[in-house]
């Protein structure tokens, strides 16, 4: 399954303010909010809302997500802890941190169309784990 390309307002009203996806504020009103939620959300709703918000926030796909989470579970420390900062060692991710993009698409779209520098090294895979000490910048 590729990524979501769909409405992205529909995501943030659905899972909630999401900075990476869009800087734009969606409409107060929810969808179905004309009916009343009367019942106990379960466990199982909770975790995968919590799931899906970081998979559309990141712009991963389910096994790339499954991936970072394996390799969190191996790793030592706390898994979740340990999960986020792979994700934030994206290539993708790097350029929206530091302002050179206003989303973490359009920071994709600069990854892709090899814009960014790793090391004075042209990369284009979005998915490329950046190092601690590797240095990123942008094509004159």
């Amino acid at each position: 399954m590729s990524r979501y390309r769909g409405p992205r307002l529909k995501i943030i009203r659905r899972l909630g303010n999401s900075p990476g996806l869009t800087n734009k504020t969606p409409k107060s009103k929810k969808i179905g909010s004309d009916q009343p939620i009367s019942r106990k959300i379960s466990q199982y709703c909770i975790r995968l809302e919590a799931k899906q918000r970081l998979r559309f926030n990141y712009g991963l796909t389910e096994r790339q997500l499954l991936k970072h989470v394996r390799i969190a579970r191996r790793a030592r420390g706390s898994t979740g802890q340990v999960s986020l900062q792979s994700l934030e060692m994206r290539l993708d991710n790097i350029p929206f941190r530091l302002g050179m993009s206003p989303t973490i698409p359009g920071a994709r779209q600069l990854v892709n169309h090899r814009h960014i520098l790793v090391n004075d090294r042209v990369v284009d895979i979005p998915s490329y784990h950046c190092e601690p000490n590797d240095v990123i910048t942008a094509r004159d």
